[in-house]
This record gives structure tokens, C-alpha cells and sequence, in this order.
């Protein structure tokens, strides 16, 4: 529908301040703080994509995001039967098999998720994104991040690219479809907001901001563009879709305050797994070192946390 995109305006300076204004507010402490914390751990797209990534680094991958806190801490937050795990694995296609071996082995239900369709940079022809995504869901991945051409965005093609995220969602079949917009490199916050809303026509479950190897990644100012076009959406059809800032996000502060946007953008419901992810590869040790504070009252030694 592109009427729905047709006359969007942006107003940058507006949503600039927005975002200033969201890095002063004060963050939750105590045991409110530890809640946040553990609800966060929930949503972590537990990542490793690297070039050297093997069988035994996504293994130890595996088994930290179903034990991503140790079990004395929980145990001291009354926390530990509450079956907290990380919201899932996320690896190339070519270690989703030792992703889902390793899961199944450890008796574990969290999904695999796989990057595909020409991850990070889309200059791939199409017909070889969609046979990446078949063969990713074929070797087990129960989710696929695709990240959508630039250049459709750029040149302003909004019907090559429905279209293209379109085959891309039928070639995932019945795993779940997050859409990278790489929103570093659309130009413009309208961009931002018109991509986000041609990924959610074409059957997205969720769009995410970055593939993280972008220069700019997850920014404060694009989540709100893009959690305001998810509201927008809702509205019109009713579907709620998910959302997911990915990259650059390292901090247990930093966490917290996307929690808190996403509650004050689109609402409590939104913050569970199924609809909020968060794409980060070291985020989860300063959580768990936040959390140590938090029971012991001191700073874990390097060797006292289990590496991620």
C-alpha cells in the first residue's frame, strides 16, 4: 500500500531531542534493577559471526545462552526455577547444524537463529539470497535475520523491495523472519520509517535496526522512528510485529534503556521475547557482572564469570 508511505515526513530535529532526553533518564536500581536485568537476558540474540567461528566456540556459545547467569546468583535472587535462558543462538548459516546439535544434545529448547541473504552487506543477487535462506531453515535454523538491498531504499524502488522481502519470507517458510534495515545506511530517517513499513507489509515478524557491522548501528533516534512505524502498523491491521536493536549495545545501562523505550513506545506486552530481541554478542557479560554486584556486593574477578 503505498499510500502509506506516500507523505511521510520525519521531523528529525523533534526526534533528536527525543533522544537526548532518553539518555538522561535516571535507570532503575536494587532489586527493580535486577528484574530489569534478567528480563533483558531473556531477549538476547545470544551472536557470534566471526570468521573463525567453529563447532567448539558455538557450542560454549550454546551452553551460555541456556545458562547465561550462574546458577549461585539466581539461586541468591530466588530466580533459578524460573527457566531463564537467552531468547536465542544466533550464527552464519554454516554453524546452524553444530548450533542445533549442541541445543538438542543439551536438552534445551531455544531457538537458532541464522543471518542470511547475502549478510551484512545485501549485494547479492537474489536468487542466491532466497537458496541461502532454504538451506539455512533446511539445516535447522528456526529463524532467519535477512538484511533488504540499500540500494532499493536509496533509489527509492519501494516495490522492488516489497517484493524482494516478500520471496524472502515465503523462502523461510514457517521460521520466523527478521528484517535488518541497516538503517546506518538509508540516508534518512524517513527512509527509516518508509523501509520499516514496506518490511512489515511483505510479512516481517520483526524489523531490526543493524547487521552490527555497520559504522552506525542501533541509535536511540531510529528506534523511535521504526517503534513508531511498528505502532502505526499495529493500528492499521491489528499484527503486532517485533523489533530488535542490534549492535553497539554492550552495556547492562544501555539495556535497560531500551527496555524502558520500548515499554514507553509501544507498551508492556511488548517486552517478551516474542516481540522485543536484543542483537548483542558482549552485552551479556556486563549484565551477568551487574548482576554479581548486585548479590555479592563487589566486582567479579575476570576468571569468576563464565566467558560468552
Amino acid at each position: 500500500e503505498l499510500g502509506w508511505i506516500s507523505k511521510v515526513y520525519v521531523n528529525r530535529p523533534a526526534v533528536v531531542r527525543h533522544a537526548e532526553q532518553i539518555k538522561k533518564w535516571k535507570t532503575v536500581k536494587g532489586n527493580w534493577q535486577a528484574a530489569w536485568l534478567l528480563k533483558a537476558v531473556t531477549c538476547i540474540d545470544l551472536t557470534t559471526l566471526s570468521g573463525d567461528d567453529t563447532p567448539s566456540n558455538v557450542q560454549r556459545l550454546c551452553f551460555k545462552a541456556k545458562h547465561p547467569i550462574r546458577e549461585d546468583l539466581l539461586k541468591a535472587l530466588d530466580m533459578h526455577d524460573k527457566g531463564i535462558t537467552a531468547g536465542a543462538v544466533c550464527v552464519y548459516p554454516a554453524r546452524v547444524s553444530d548450533a542445533v546439535n549442541t541445543l538438542k544434545a543439551a536438552g534445551c529448547n531455544i531457538p537458532v537463529a541464522s543471518v542470511a541473504a547475502g549478510f551484512p552487506s545485501g549485494q547479492t543477487p537474489l536468487e542466491a539470497k532466497l537458496t541461502e535462506i532454504r538451506l539455512a531453515v533446511e539445516y535447522g535454523a528456526q529463524e532467519i535475520d535477512i538484511v533488504i538491498s540499500r540500494s532499493l531504499v536509496l533509489t527509492g524502488q519501494w516495490e522492488g523491495l516489497y517484493e524482494e522481502i516478500r520471496l524472502c519470507r515465503a523462502a523461510c517458510g514457517e521460521a520466523h523472519m527478521k528484517t535488518i534495515l541497516a538503517t546506518g545506511e538509508l540516508g534518512s530517517l524517513a527512509n527509516v520509517y518508509k523501509a520499516s513499513m514496506i518490511a512489515m507489509m511483505a510479512g516481517s515478524d520483526f524489523i531490526k535496526t543493524s547487521t552490527g557491522k555497520e559504522v552506525e548501528n542501533a541509535t536511540f533516534p531510529v528506534g523511535i522512528v521504526m517503534m513508531r512505524a511498528i505502532k502505526e502498523y499495529y493500528w492499521q491491521t491489528g499484527y503486532k510485529v517485533g523489533f530488535k536493536p542490534a549492535g553497539g549495545i554492550r552495556t547492562a545501562k544501555e539495556a535497560i534503556t531500551w527496555l524502558m523505550l520500548v515499554k514507553e513506545e509501544l507498551g508492556v506486552e511488548w517486552l517478551t521475547p516474542e516481540l522485543f530481541r536484543l542483537g548483542a554478542s558482549s552485552l551479556l557479560g556486563d549484565i551477568e557482572q551487574q548482576i554479581f554486584y548486585h548479590v555479592t556486593g563487589s566486582y567479579a574477578l575476570q576468571h569468576e564469570l563464565a566467558m560468552a
